[in-house]
C-alpha cells in the first residue's frame, strides 16, 4: 500500500502527455494546475475503484475487470464515460486477441523452421 499520499498521485509525466494532447498548442499550463490535476485524476481514479472493488465483491471476486469499472462509472453517474471506455475495451480486448494469434502462428512458423532444421541436418542437405 502507499505509504504518503503523493504515492497515489499519477506520474507526472503522464499527466503533462494527457494535458498537452487534450489542449491546443498555444495554450501552456502552469506547474500548480498540472498538479491539480494529478491530484484531482488520482482522486477520481482511486473512486472509481473502490466502487468497482464493492462491484467485484458483490460476486466473490477479488480481481477488478474491466466491466466492474463500467458498473461503477453508471453506478456513480458517470455515464458519458461509459459508451467510449467500452469501446476502448472492446478495441484492446481485440487487438490483445489479434496479438496472441499472430504470436501463436510465429510461434508455429519457428517451429515448422527448427522441424525442417533437424529434417536437413538428419538427411545432411542444406
Amino acid at each position: 500500500m502507499a505509504e504518503k499520499l503523493e504515492d497515489l498521485n499519477l506520474p507526472n509525466m503522464t499527466v503533462q502527455k494527457i494535458i498537452k494532447d487534450a489542449l491546443p498548442e498555444h495554450v501552456s499550463v502552469g506547474k500548480d494546475a498540472r498538479s491539480a490535476l494529478s491530484r484531482a485524476a488520482s482522486i477520481f481514479v482511486l473512486y472509481i475503484t473502490s466502487q468497482a472493488t464493492k462491484e467485484a465483491q458483490k460476486v466473490n471476486r477479488k480481481t477488478l475487470l474491466g466491466q466492474d469499472i463500467l458498473t461503477a462509472l453508471e453506478e456513480l453517474e458517470f455515464d458519458e464515460f461509459v459508451e467510449p471506455l467500452s469501446v476502448m475495451l472492446r478495441d484492446f480486448k481485440e487487438a490483445k486477441q489479434k496479438k496472441k494469434v499472430k504470436k501463436g502462428a510465429d510461434v508455429e512458423m519457428a517451429e515448422d523452421n527448427d522441424e525442417e532444421a533437424v529434417e536437413e541436418e538428419e538427411t545432411g542437405e542444406s
